[in-house]
């Protein structure tokens, strides 16, 4: 049996208060009705946590994850990178919420060894269609794979492709769906920059995108279909997500739904032996101090291990890592919230027909019951 290991994990937000902790803090300058300036965010989570002594290092961010990375060796890494990597100064107007990181600070990235950044989310384009071409660029000089943003619907449609030294290819598609709060005027075409906006999470829809997954996908390729789709909260998983997850397993050839936009976990399905992940959580961001929604413990997550058989393209194993954010660090979480993630998880995932076990090594393991 040939395994691919890929860690997966929810939203990434590099921007705002993060940026400012960073070696070089962008225009701090924001236009929400909230806040005016993002070292805001500093002295809340500063409130809450204790000093941040910044300017941190870029490596800071990432915390007790890098070791973990390291430790378990997976073969690629992806995430949803959920912010504008721009100096732009043309914010979206209308928008209340608008994140950017100064590109100055992408090594912020590349120290965590990330392989693939999906960008069909509600935040790439906060700072408008030159930040987000400044955003395109600027990961593309730093080697990172990107999908679901580009010049045109053809760019933002197109995924990308990973090469696993000696095993095979991994092919991650990146979408958005209006119902995660990205604007429709976001969407690439052919005479605009955008992102891949799905018109709705149809039967239809389903086909017209297993079209194009097989214009790629080879015999023993991976496929990842990374969505952010729903609301930031709640526990509930639409039927419509539910069905749409199933038509890309069964009419799409997709191996992997990485689902995000929810600010916390939600449950895993094992369907057809392809794992489906509905709401990976947050797993960055600079919310410390901002009170609302505490029930929901957004400052939990955890970084997703899978390994996928190359022949099958089913899951062989899956374990997860329990994380706390805590001053703009990602923290192992300590064994209390672990078997809170554990009892959630496990609740959520049940209704699934998936069982969530508590390991020694304060792990969690995922298995069909």
């Amino acid at each position: 049996m040939s395994l691919v290991m890929l860690f997966l994990c929810g939203d990434v937000m590099t921007g705002r208060g993060i940026d400012q902790v960073l070696p070089h803090p962008g225009d701090p300058t924001l236009h929400e009705p909230y806040l005016k300036n993002a070292l805001a965010y500093v002295t809340l989570a500063s409130r809450v946590s204790g000093p941040i002594p910044y300017p941190v290092d870029f490596s800071y961010i990432w915390g007790d994850a890098i070791d973990e990375l390291e430790r378990v060796g997976p073969d690629l890494r992806i995430i949803n990178l959920e912010t504008s990597v721009t100096r732009s100064k043309e914010h979206w107007t209308g928008k209340d919420v608008l994140y950017r990181m100064n590109p100055e600070n992408i090594i912020c990235l590349t120290v965590a060894k990330i392989d693939c950044c999906s960008l069909a989310n509600n935040h790439t384009l906060d700072w408008g269609y030159a930040g987000l071409m400044e955003t395109l660029e600027t990961l593309q000089k730093a080697n990172l794979k990107t999908a679901g943003a580009g010049q045109d619907i053809k760019e933002a449609e197109t995924p990308a492709v990973l090469e696993v030294n000696g095993k095979g290819r991994v092919i991650v598609f990146s979408f958005g769906s209006p119902t995660s709060g990205i604007p429709v005027e976001w969407a690439a075409s052919g005479e605009k920059p955008g992102i891949n906006l799905l018109r709705d999470l149809s039967a239809e829809t389903a086909q017209g995108i297993g079209q194009k997954v097989r214009r790629w996908k080879r015999q023993g390729d991976i496929a990842v279909a990374s969505i952010h789709w729903g609301a930031n909260w709640g526990y509930e998983v639409p039927r419509t997500q539910i069905e749409f997850a199933h038509e890309l397993i069964d009419c799409a050839s997709i191996d992997v739904v990485h689902g995000h936009s929810s600010h916390h976990v939600k449950a895993i399905e094992i369907y057809r032996g392809r794992p489906i992940f509905y709401g990976c959580g947050d797993f960055l961001n600079d919310y410390e101090g901002i009170t609302g929604h505490e029930a929901f413990r957004a400052d939990l997550g955890l970084m997703y291990f899978i390994s996928i058989d190359l022949s099958t393209g089913m899951l062989a194993d899956m374990f997860m890592t329990p994380t706390q954010i805590k001053s703009f660090r990602v923290n192992r979480a300590p064994e209390a919230d672990a078997v809170w993630l554990r009892d959630t998880l496990g609740r959520e995932s049940a209704k699934f027909g998936s069982r969530v076990e508590l390991r020694d090594d304060n792990r969690l393991a995922l298995e069909r019951q």
